[in-house]
Parts: C-alpha cells; structure tokens; sequence
C-alpha cells in the first residue's frame, strides 16, 4: 500500500502529540498527587469527588460554628461564676449585719460595701465576647442589657436565644438572655415568700417558713393578723376568708394549708405578716432591697424586728438567687459537653471522609512514575524515529 509523504508526517505528528498528551495528564497527576485532574478522566469519580468535598465543607463550617459556641458558652459560664461569687459576698454582709450588736452606723458601712458589690454584679451581667458582643443581650447581641436607672436596673435585651447550627441536624443556644439568668428567680422558698408590714408596732418577726405538704398548698397570697390581746392569730386568703385561727406562742409553729410558718418575739395588736404565693424577683432587687433595708432601719425593738424580717428573708433570696445561677451554669456546662462530644463524632467524620477522598483522587506515584517513564521512552523513541524516518526520500539514493 501507498503511503503519501503528507499521511506519513501527519500520522507522526498526531502520534507524538496523543504521546505528549498522556504525558501531560501523567505529569500533572504526580505534579498535584491528583489521579482525576478533569472530570473527563473518571466521570463517576469526579461527581463521588464533589459529594465528598461538599460535605468536607459542611463540616468544616459546622466545626467553626461549634468552635465559636464553645467561646461564648465559655465565656458565659466565667460570668455566671463571678456573679455567684458576688452574691455569696452578698450573703456574707447580709449575716454580719443580721446581728443584734450591729448599729446604725455599722449597718451603713455594710450596706455602702453592698452597693460597690451591686455595681460589680451588673459589670458582670454587661459582659461581652472575643467578638465583642454581649453575652446576655439575647438576639440584641449589640445592646448593653443592663443599666442601672434612677429606682432599679433595667434590662434592655430581649430574651431571645441564638441557635447555633452544628451539625446537619442539631443546633445549640451559644448563650442565655439576662432575663433568664438575671431577672427570672422565684421568690422565698420557690412556693411561697413571708414577709413583715412596715406598720408593725411590736417586735415579732416571722421567718421564712417550710412546706410540709405540697399538696395541701392552695396558692393564694394570705395574711397572718394577731388579735388583741395579741395571744391568738388568724390566717385569711385574699377574700379575707379565715383558713386558719389559733393561739400564740413564740417561736411555735404556725401551720395552714400544707405550710409552716415561725413568728418570735412579741407582735402587737393589729400587726399583720404576709405569706404570699412565690412570684418572681429580679437579682437586682433583691440586691438593691437589702441596701435599703440596712439604710432604712433604726434602732428601736421593733425596727430591728422588722430588719431580722427582712435580713432573714433576703437570706433565703440570695439562696435562691445563687441556685438559680448554678442551675443556669449547669445548662450551659451541659452545652458545653454536648459540643465536645460533637467535636469528636465530627472529627471522625472527617477522617473518613478524607480516607475516601484518598482512595478516589490520590495518585499512586509509584505506578504514575512508572507510567511516565514509560510514556517518556515512547516520546523519545517516537520522535527519534521520526527525526530519521523523515530524513529519508528517493532523491537520496539517484
């Protein structure tokens, strides 16, 4: 068969481009330790390829999420310990200035170390994050949430929680509002709160009672009321509905409805206490309340009656006020575990997804080497042959 001199260069040319080609791909896969550089090389392989990485990518994004929950839950939880560790100062002052040797004047003092204590409780109820915004604002991360005011603190947030997402399925609040930290504490004992009438004239003082049988409890705000002579005592509701009638002892217990309760001292005639269903009381109040109690007070007997009242009852507050927190923090350490958890899981998602992503797209350079090599030679001789082959015409042998 005739080969024409065009045909027979073209033939060479195509062969010694299709040898470069392959060496080209071979090279770039040993270059980049990539087995498919374009999806023509392993359709499949690529769509599989695509797959992996995007949800590497997800991962990864959901990796950053839960690292930046775990600073602030961090964060958060540094706070809730320093604000417990204000109240438990709080507490302290509160014992020392519910003391019969206490004046006037000491009272004062406590409550002037108090207040210092107050403003250091709201700096760190202010708090913010790395990112510098405020850990107990709710949604309104930008917004300081507390201030204090000419009667109170106010809460300027909202109480919002912020959902961050962590995994496909499963999100996790980066933080608490202040409302929920701060301002959403039962009162008393968590049933029912006591408490003295300012109008009070003897020297009785009721303390903060006990539940004996929930049950039994009727939730009502009642009033104890002492007769005259003041040797007998009747409980009403809030119809004033007697519930309960009885004779006075100091220091016996007092029971209705599934509660007891303890009056000492010597009441007057007329002189009312209330025991009241637990509402909710603000950790501010209870703060700013006892100040004033300390401030406000006197020292006749009956003014000092009316502070063992209110010491006694802010001590209860404070308990519960320093429950509240740890419950709070125990919510977040909860968090908190729940993110490490899902550290881990996701880090051997990871690796497995980087495994598979191996297997698919990782060059085996010991069988890509040898592939160049080969294919190297076959260029050389190729282009040899030609360089010789080429040379040769009839008008070399006339």
């Amino acid at each position: 068969m005739r080969i024409s001199t065009f045909a027979f260069h073209t033939s060479a040319l195509n062969g010694m481009l299709n040898q470069q080609s392959a060496l080209s791909v071979t090279q770039g896969q040993v270059a980049t330790g990539k087995r498919i550089q374009t999806p023509a090389d392993d359709p499949i392989g690529a769509v599989h390829i695509l797959e992996l990485e995007r949800a590497k990518a997800e991962s990864e994004q959901f990796g950053r999420n839960a690292d930046g929950a775990t600073a602030r839950l961090t964060n958060e939880e540094q706070a809730l310990g320093d604000a417990a560790i204000v109240i438990r100062r709080i507490r302290e002052l509160v014992l020392q200035a519910n003391n019969s040797t206490i004046d006037e004047t000491g009272r004062a003092a406590i409550a002037a170390e108090i207040r210092s204590r107050a403003q250091d409780f709201v700096d760190v109820t202010n708090r913010r994050d790395g990112n510098g915004e405020y850990l107990f604002s709710g949604y309104a991360t930008t917004t300081q949430p507390f201030s204090r005011t000419a009667t109170n603190v106010a809460y300027a947030g909202d109480q919002g929680t912020r959902l961050i997402q962590v995994g496909p399925t499963q999100r996790i609040a980066d933080s608490d509002s202040g409302f929920t930290a701060f301002m959403d504490v039962l009162q008393g004992n968590g049933v029912f709160a006591t408490s003295s009438t300012a109008a009070n004239t003897g020297t009785g003082s009721i303390d903060t009672g006990t539940v004996v049988n929930r049950s039994l409890w009727v939730r009502d705000n009642y009033t104890l009321t002492f007769g005259t002579p003041p040797d007998t005592w009747q409980i009403t509701d809030s119809a004033a509905t007697v519930v309960a009638t009885g004779a006075y002892t100091a220091g016996s217990a007092i029971n209705f409805n599934g509660v007891q309760i303890t009056v000492s001292g010597a009441p007057a005639a007329g002189d009312t206490f209330s025991v009241a269903a637990s509402q909710r009381e603000d950790i501010f109040t209870t703060v700013d309340n006892i100040i004033a109690a300390l401030e406000g007070a006197g020292d006749t007997n009956p003014e000092r009656a009316q502070l063992t009242t209110r010491m006694g009852i802010a001590l209860q507050q404070l308990d519960q006020d320093e429950k509240h927190l740890l419950n709070v923090r125990t919510q977040v350490g909860a968090r908190l575990s729940t993110l490490t958890d899902t550290k881990s899981a996701r880090e051997g998602f990871q690796l497995q997804l980087d495994s598979s992503l191996s297997e698919l797209q990782d060059v085996d350079y010991a069988e890509a080497l040898s592939r160049m090599n080969r294919q190297l030679l076959g260029l050389e001789a190729a282009q040899r042959s030609y360089a010789t082959i080429s040379q040769m015409s009839l008008f070399n042998y006339l």
